[in-house]
């Protein structure tokens, strides 16, 4: 089946969600539930977790369980088969870690992205010889092979496509320190060319591009991380590092990366502002 255009990974965390809220509804605990239906405990949390998918038959039970009419249960089955489908990332699973596939699938369904980043370009607006470039630069240490290389490269202009220019994208705010700008990651020509992408993407409608200058007082000491917003469903904020990845869901945690963002964002240029620095960068990688 061909991947689709929205995200089966946010349907799946959806259809754990109702689940687990009809659940509550009938003042049922998961243990309780699972006796009911001869489960164990685990599967009933597994399921309402989007760690495990129910089938067909486990719908119809949980439903006759919490004694839904036929429209509810029909909504359920719909949902389960839209969370059945393939996502286009699931073709470069074999080349990603598993924490960014599941990024690129909350992504995808994503209404607002607040990115901070401290160090580089971020991958929605790199150029192709840029990511190569920086793929490369951690190739030895993350143990990237050839092709695992060019695969990532791939899979990232595939990124853009459909999220950055998709028809009906997602509002986009980010905000790069000015170091970013000046880190090179292969020849001048790779950065002059990355500078002058970054200004057009500046330009797109749905994006906001500030930059935190080095002579500002730095206003937060965080490493990198986007922050995810959602029409009915809960924000979430993804961190990477060298090795791992992981998602932040606690509420208050998601709260304190938000007021994070906007103190970072109001220390930083305004879009205009940060056009001339980014074309001053440009015209100094002219070398």
């Amino acid at each position: 089946m061909p991947p689709q255009q929205g995200s089966p990974t946010v349907r799946r965390l959806r259809l754990g969600q109702e689940l687990r809220l009809l659940r509550e509804r009938r003042n049922l605990t998961g243990a309780k539930a699972a006796a009911e239906l001869g489960w164990s405990p685990s599967k009933v949390s597994r399921v309402e977790a989007a760690k495990t998918m129910p089938s067909v038959d486990d719908i119809k039970a949980l439903a006759k369980l919490y004694k839904l009419d036929e429209g509810k249960v029909d909504e359920l089955v719909g949902l389960l088969r839209d969370a059945e489908q393939r996502g286009w990332w699931e073709d470069y699973e074999d080349a990603l870690p598993q924490e960014y596939t599941r990024f690129l699938g909350l992504e995808a369904e994503a209404t607002y992205q607040r990115n901070w980043e401290p160090q580089l370009v971020p991958g929605l607006f790199q150029t192709e010889e840029y990511a190569r470039e920086v793929i490369l630069a951690t190739r030895g240490i993350a143990r990237i092979t050839h092709s695992g290389v060019r695969s990532r490269v791939e899979a990232r202009l595939d990124r853009q496509r459909r999220v950055l220019h998709r028809p009906d994208p997602g509002q986009m705010s980010v905000v790069l320190d000015e170091s970013a700008l000046m880190r090179r990651f292969g020849e001048p020509s790779v950065m002059r060319a990355q500078m002058e992408h970054l200004l057009e993407v500046s330009h797109l409608a749905h994006v906001s591009v500030r930059v935190l200058p080095l002579e500002s007082l730095h206003p937060i000491n965080t490493g990198a991380f986007i922050h995810l917003k959602f029409t009915g469903f809960d924000d979430v904020v993804y961190l990477e590092q060298l090795y791992t990845a992981h998602f932040v869901e606690d509420l208050e945690r998601v709260a304190g990366y938000e007021t994070a963002f906007d103190h970072i964002r109001s220390k930083a240029l305004d879009e205009d502002e940060s056009r001339v620095l980014v074309q001053s960068k440009a015209m100094s990688w002219r070398r």
